[in-house]
């Protein structure tokens, strides 16, 4: 149960990291989300956002509450990175990476609910 738990949230969290860090550093990725018409500032926020969430998911002593909060989060961008590509006419692909994760979140948030009603 841990290892899914673990290989789940680590999959996750390294997107988000990697993800996070094309938010700053990648011109192609700072133009794409421009292209989708989203303002700047919102970039550079969601890509604080996605660290934040990072820490929260992969610290063991966040409180389960916060987690929540963070899986949520997470899920909302998604769901929006979804809906916005599909909009924008983007490949096919970007939505099927984007549905992959959004599987992969779910999934670890309910190993960490199994593990934390087993305690």
């Amino acid at each position: 149960m841990k290892t899914i738990y673990w290989t789940t949230t680590l999959l996750v969290s390294g997107m988000l990291l990697v993800s996070a860090f094309t938010y700053f550093f990648h011109k192609e990725t700072m133009d794409g989300i421009r292209e989708l018409g989203f303002p700047d500032f919102f970039r550079i926020q969601l890509a604080v956002l996605k660290i934040v969430a990072v820490l929260i998911l992969v610290i063991p002593a966040v409180p389960l509450q916060l987690k929540e909060w963070a899986y949520a989060g997470v899920g909302l961008f998604y769901i929006t990175a979804i809906i916005a590509h599909i909009a924008h006419n983007d490949s096919f692909f970007i939505t099927l990476i984007n549905l992959f994760f959004f599987a992969l979140l779910i999934t670890s948030n309910i190993y960490l609910q199994k593990m934390t009603h087993l305690k």
